[in-house]
């Protein structure tokens, strides 16, 4: 295990609009705010077309590991939770997932193909003062993971 620690600071509350792709909006207010590090929870409605990624292809058994995807077929409730930190290069990057579910069936995955908002999601960012951490590539899963960095 490896941590950091970090104090609240700012808290956002977010209404992402008819059409907008979740992470972008996101990743967009990161950067407009000087958001360095951050929580965000999510709820609304997911669009028709809007995609998932819900899972490596083979588990444990390919490396780097392939994403499967998923597009949703039509509307969605939504509930979602991540965390924004800066790419090696500063940039904001988001991680978060979603649980879309319509009727009795649900699917859960990350939103970093496009989640296309269907009317509204609200979101609250928690900002984080303090913490260093970053994600960096680690080249054999293909993944940005979160380093966190001596607080």
């Amino acid at each position: 295990m490896k941590y950091s620690k970090g104090n609240l600071k700012r808290i956002f509350t977010v209404r992402l609009e008819d059409g907008d792709i979740v992470h972008e909006c996101l990743e967009e207010l990161a950067r407009r705010e000087g958001i360095r590090a951050a929580a965000v929870i999510a709820v609304g409605g997911a669009d028709t077309g809007s995609t998932l990624v819900v899972g490596p292809e083979k588990g444990r058994g390919q490396l780097p590991v392939s994403p499967q995807k998923i597009t949703l077929d039509d509307v969605h409730e939504v509930v979602g939770t991540g965390t924004i930190f800066p790419d090696e290069d500063g940039n904001p990057l988001i991680h978060m997932h979603m649980a879309c579910g319509r009727n009795n069936e649900t699917v859960t995955g990350c939103i970093r193909e496009g989640v296309k908002t269907w009317h509204i999601i609200e979101a609250i960012v928690f900002e984080i003062e303090g913490a260093s951490s970053i994600r960096k590539l680690d080249t054999a899963l293909g993944f940005k993971l979160l380093e966190p960095e001596g607080d």
